[in-house]
């Protein structure tokens, strides 16, 4: 009978759902009980290890006697399991009795299992357990076993990490059980960073009934009082407004005007009026109008209209409140965790101003470019695909950790300052300016550059300038999404003018504007399309609204004299589209020469590698383009055929496929011989394990997100490019994945 590895994996993934709703003993006890049969092995156990007490506890056993479960401890060192936690290595024997290291415990019934193997249970260098595996009768443990329960125990990791986190003082002491219908665990997908704690509260669903309170029935009010309450709303909104100006300069663009307006508008506040003036009561009269544009909104077929239902119950409650003397109400979000089916960015703006601390998106269409944003406003946010969490009562306590995805309902005070002071650590980092403004240089002495990705210009704040060699990708969407219109060109000039004042002399990478898909516009009807995401979006779009395009390219121009920009292109698929592109922007500098106008003269000019069909071409797009960039996310997913935001084939995309290897091999080697840059943009860029392959190939810089930089820094210092260069042509010709991963990863 052989050993089912792969439905070993598939099921370790379904025992996540147990870690939601079951005790930790009876969890533990059915993932030793599944490997165990999986591997055709007579033991199977698992220690978990105890900050408090530092030592790694058996919590459960399928082979060995079960009143050894919470009565033998280890410390990290001590007998093969010790020291393969401490050591965070593989321990493999075929007799393990035979090993100097071996500690025989009485009582436990071990001693008659010859091969053993032990799998420390880590995320990076966090240790969590140890997975141990025993046979008897000469049955040994080989190569392929081993990799099946290392890729087991990396799944273990995720779920398990939260019970490292949550096993208190007297767990660990092997008496107490930790009930998770009390202190309930859910896994989610983290957008961000950070972790985030407090009460529930839920965006997007009507709040009629708390609008029409018993307040607003009694009690007499004047015209006088209803207007003193208009003027204090505008107030309120307009400081909102300056709130998020002071914020996100770039991208606040009047988020509130919809709502200022409508305080002004005749048929709106005249119609109250009128009512007040016949003799109703004012509050009953906000709640008249309210209720007869609320379904006028609501029956629209205009979606547009129907979402401003959620502006006019805004403004309703904020006039009520200040009608009724409610103070200290007007900000009902602030310091709470707002879970929403989904946000647009002009919501998700709104909310940061009302400093909210977190957000919980229960899927929706709308969410990659909202994450984006969020790690702009510094948002711990995590997205689940069970809308399940919709019914979450409002006010329960919450502890997000954005990092990792995990969400933790009423969780005790401790668990809450441990990752406070998780999140002090990551910030006291970005902040050493002397630590990370070093350069990125490897062993061998080659200085690698190392650029921010950013979204809005305050993400140049989160880190020092000096720690950046420039900006490598600047996603100049982001202020196209969060207007109410399209912004003009000398709107746009505004912003890219203060990115540039902010970046010196670096260079900046411009990549234009790139929406479609999951980045729509609330003001532009994008026409049905039964799959967007291989429809009209990113340069396709500019092309074919070449007014729009235009326009951007001449405010980047005109921001860029005297200064190091480049322009480069997303989703390009043909050499037709990325020359249709660089004619417009070689025409818009005849144009700005024409009319006296100052611009940048000599911008570089690339693209971003992100579609297969530009790979089989790549070496005459190297002759037309000035660099590359790749994205590799979307050249993952579309090399694979794999939504990585689908859980049902998650697990598929791949970055170190064979074929994502050699096609990232093919594009730096066009790059390299046509003399052009070929940087890393996407997340193979912020994972330290792809760093000295893709040096070895010749990609020649990255570009990455603020919290990222630290690491990657570090991680070019301890490469020698010689021996990269040397293990990325072994890497290019391995054939299976499972082979690149013993490389990679070892």
């Amino acid at each position: 009978m052989a050993t089912d590895h792969i439905q070993m994996l598939c099921d370790i993934s379904e025992l996540n759902e147990l870690f939601e709703e079951e005790s930790l003993e009876l969890c533990l006890q059915k993932t030793v009980n599944m490997v165990a049969d999986h591997m055709l092995a007579d033991v199977c156990s698992i220690y978990l290890y105890s900050d408090v007490d530092k030592m790694l506890v058996l919590k459960a056993t399928f082979g060995l006697n079960q009143e050894s479960i919470n009565n033998v401890t280890m410390k990290p060192g001590e007998g093969l399991v010790g020291t393969a936690m401490k050591e965070l290595r593989v321990i493999r024997e075929d007799i393990g009795k035979n090993n100097p290291l071996f500690k025989f415990i009485p009582g436990i019934d071990e001693e008659k299992y010859d091969a053993f193997l032990a799998v420390p249970i880590a995320r990076g260098k966090h240790r969590i357990g140890v997975l141990v595996l025993q046979r008897g009768n000469k049955r040994n443990f080989n190569n392929t076993d081993v990799k099946a329960v290392k890729s087991t125990a990396s799944q273990l990791a995720t779920m398990l990490e939260h019970i490292k986190l949550m096993v208190s003082p007297a767990a660990a002491g092997m008496d107490t059980a930790i009930d998770f219908k009390q202190y309930s665990f859910i896994k989610g997908k983290g957008a961000t960073a950070g972790s985030a704690s407090g009460p529930a509260i839920h965006y997007g669903t009507s709040r009629t009934k708390e609008l029409i309170s018993e307040e607003v029935f009694t009690g007499t009010f004047t015209l006088d009082d209803f207007n003193n309450a208009l003027l204090e709303t505008e107030k309120q909104l307009e400081s909102l407004q300056e709130k998020v100006e002071e914020k996100l300069s770039d991208a606040a663009s009047l988020i509130f005007a919809s709502h200022l307006l409508m305080l002004k508008d005749r048929g709106f506040i005249g119609e109250i009026r009128d009512l007040i003036d016949n003799g109703e009561n004012p509050p009953s009269a906000v709640i008249a109008v309210f209720m007869k544009y609320r379904a006028l909104f609501s029956d629209s077929p205009n979606q547009l209209i129907k979402e401003k239902v959620q502006d006019i119950e805004d403004i309703t409650r904020r006039l009520l409140d200040n009608l009724l003397g409610r103070t200290g109400e007007e900000e009902m979000f602030a310091s709470h965790i707002v879970i929403a089916r989904d946000l647009y960015p002009s919501d998700l703006l709104k909310l940061s101003a009302e400093n909210i601390n977190g957000v919980i998106l229960a899927s929706g269409g709308v969410t990659a470019h909202v994450a984006i944003l969020a790690r702009s406003l510094e948002l711990p946010m995590i997205i689940m695909d069970d809308s399940s969490i919709l019914s979450t009562p409002e006010g329960t306590q919450l502890l997000l950790d954005a990092d990792t995805g995990n969400l933790y309902i009423n969780p005790p005070d401790d668990i809450i300052a441990t990752f406070d002071e998780r999140d002090r650590g990551h910030r006291e980092i970005l902040h050493d300016i002397e630590s990370i403004s070093k350069p990125a240089v490897t062993k061998d002495n080659s200085h690698v550059p190392v650029l921010l990705n950013i979204n809005l210009l305050t993400d140049l704040k989160r880190i020092p300038i000096e720690a950046i060699d420039g900006v490598g990708l600047y996603r100049t969407e982001f202020p196209f999404m969060i207007r109410s219109s399209f912004p003009s060109e000398e709107e746009q000039l505004f912003i890219y003018q203060k990115l540039l004042a902010d970046t010196g002399e670096k260079p900046v990478t411009f990549r234009t504007l790139d929406i479609g898909g999951d980045k729509i516009l609330s003001y532009y009807e994008f026409p049905e399309e039964d799959n967007p995401f291989l429809g009209m979006r990113s340069i396709r779009f500019s092309l074919q609204h070449k007014e729009i395009f235009t326009q951007q390219i001449r405010a980047i121009l005109r921001a860029g004299a005297g200064k190091n920009i480049r322009i480069m292109f997303p989703m390009i698929s043909s050499i037709e589209e990325f020359t249709a592109a660089k004619a417009i922007v070689r025409q818009s500098m005849d144009d700005l020469k024409s009319d006296g106008i100052d611009y940048c003269t000599d911008p570089a000019i690339g693209m971003m590698v992100e579609i297969p069909s530009v790979i089989a071409t790549i070496d005459d797009l190297a002759e037309e383009a000035d660099f590359f960039s790749v994205g590799t996310n979307d050249l993952v997913q579309y090399l694979l055929a794999v939504d990585r935001t689908n859980t049902k084939v998650a697990d598929m995309y791949i970055p170190h496929h064979p074929a994502v290897l050699r096609s990232l091999g093919l594009i730096a080697r066009a790059a390299r011989k046509a003399g052009i840059d070929a940087s890393v943009c996407g997340d193979m860029a912020n994972k330290p394990e792809y760093i000295p392959f893709l040096l070895g190939i010749g990609i020649n810089s990255f570009s990455v997100d603020a919290r990222f930089i630290p690491r990657i820094k570090e991680a070019v210092s301890n490469i020698n490019l010689k021996e990269a260069t040397a293990g990325a042509k072994e890497i290019l010709r391995l054939r299976t994945i499972s082979d690149i991963e013993e490389k990679i990863f070892g």
